[in-house]
């Protein structure tokens, strides 16, 4: 009976060893494909520009940051557009109907270093902000993936990303974001904040998962 008992413990230890071997087979491989991918994401250069009036762009901006890393830059212009509302939304329509690209203080250095850029911006007038439209033909995004990500008061994208296409006819012009953010009309400034921000962070996991730049 000691024998029977003896020989049950030998085969208990064994299979003990066992299950401890696979798991940690098991273990290593998946912490071996997290390097990998950590590897594989950290060797692609990210640049991260973003245009923003009531810091809620900016907060998509910080949260695509915090999530693969990159240079995060920005967008100022030489000449500010005017605190009051309604003044900058009429200049906005002016620039928009003739064409204008306001000049830009911010300068990026070596832009050929970066293989991904994205590229943020709120809806003005349904439109492409000027300044990113100064953006997209000062820099030559030739051959690189871009990304666009957007906030708006509710009323969606309009033509902007249409135009992110059509600016940028030689990249790799992946699936935009959007989400609302402030309505600074009705005096609703940064409305990405709190339990929103906690659910607009989650939203832009996903969809970097679902564009495949973050693993």
């Amino acid at each position: 009976m000691s024998l029977i008992k003896e020989f049950s413990a030998k085969c208990a230890r064994a299979l003990a060893l066992i299950a401890i071997a696979i798991c940690f087979v098991g273990c290593s491989n998946a912490q071996q494909r997290r390097s990998e991918a950590k590897v594989s994401q950290l060797e692609r250069k990210v640049l991260i520009v973003y245009l923003s009036r009531t810091n809620n762009t900016k907060a998509v901006a910080e949260f695509i940051h915090e999530e693969i890393g990159g240079t995060l830059v920005p967008i100022e212009l030489e000449r500010p557009y005017p605190d009051d509302y309604r003044t900058t939304v009429d200049q906005v329509a002016r620039e928009n109907e003739a064409g204008y690209l306001p000049p830009l203080k911010t300068k990026i250095e070596r832009i050929e270093q970066y293989d991904v850029v994205f590229i943020g911006f709120p809806t003005w007038g349904m439109q492409l902000p000027p300044p990113m439209k100064s953006f997209l033909k000062e820099y030559n995004l030739k051959g690189k993936t871009v990304v666009p990500f957007n906030t708006n008061a509710g009323y969606g994208v309009g033509s902007s990303f249409a135009t992110v296409k059509e600016l940028c006819p030689d990249s790799n012009v992946l699936e935009g974001f959007t989400t609302t953010g402030g309505i600074e009309r009705d005096g609703i400034y940064l409305a990405i904040k709190d339990e929103r921000a906690r659910e607009v962070r989650s939203q832009v996991r996903d969809w970097l998962r679902r564009i495949k730049v973050l693993s």
